[in-house]
């Protein structure tokens, strides 16, 4: 199977050098651009179209440090955006726990109109996302040294789910101070 990383013909890993990568993809996109074989055959044109759809995608998951750690994890057979994936139903009970008291402290602040509550705890919800992405990619670094062990993907799959829930949280309140702010 090739994969987003062959199309760059980058190792697999969640450290890429992102400037380079543009780079790379800008090249590329020259190379591939399917108005280079406007007048060639049917089969050319498909083939330069394919080229450049596969090129997109991969720079897409890729460049961003979130879309590229549940890329790496998926290569690693969990994919998070399945809704029966074992990693989501298997997220530790505390988490989920907390999630729901965070969850109402949110729809509270927000029924009372409460902007600078509501902005406090997304700089809250922000640093802690920000904490499990490092957790993820450390353990998604570890699993790329260490082969296919179980525990870093168990606790890479954990920490994306806490990435997850957090980003979907400050969308929720990005959309509130849109909200109050308009």
């Amino acid at each position: 199977m090739r994969t987003h990383f062959d199309v760059f013909g980058l190792p697999r890993a969640y450290d890429v050098d992102v400037p380079a990568l543009e780079k790379q993809y800008r090249e590329l996109s020259l190379q591939l651009h399917p108005d280079r074989v406007a007048q060639a055959d049917a089969r050319e044109r498909l083939k330069a179209l394919e080229g450049t759809t596969a090129l997109n995608e991969a720079f897409k998951a890729l460049k961003d440090p979130v879309r590229r750690a549940f890329y790496l994890l998926k290569l690693h057979g969990v994919d998070l955006d399945r809704e029966d994936a074992g990693a989501q139903k298997d997220m530790p009970l505390e988490f989920l726990e907390e999630v729901m008291e965070l969850r109402e402290a949110l729809d509270a602040a927000m029924e009372k109109k409460d902007l600078a509550r509501v902005q406090a705890m997304g700089t809250q919800v922000e640093g802690r996302r920000k904490a499990a992405l490092d957790e993820a990619a450390g353990a998604l670094r570890a699993l790329e040294g260490d082969g296919d062990s179980q525990a870093p993907v168990r606790k890479a799959s954990h920490a994306l789910g806490r990435v997850r829930y957090f980003t979907r949280f400050l969308e929720q309140v990005e959309a509130f101070e849109e909200e109050s702010l308009s």
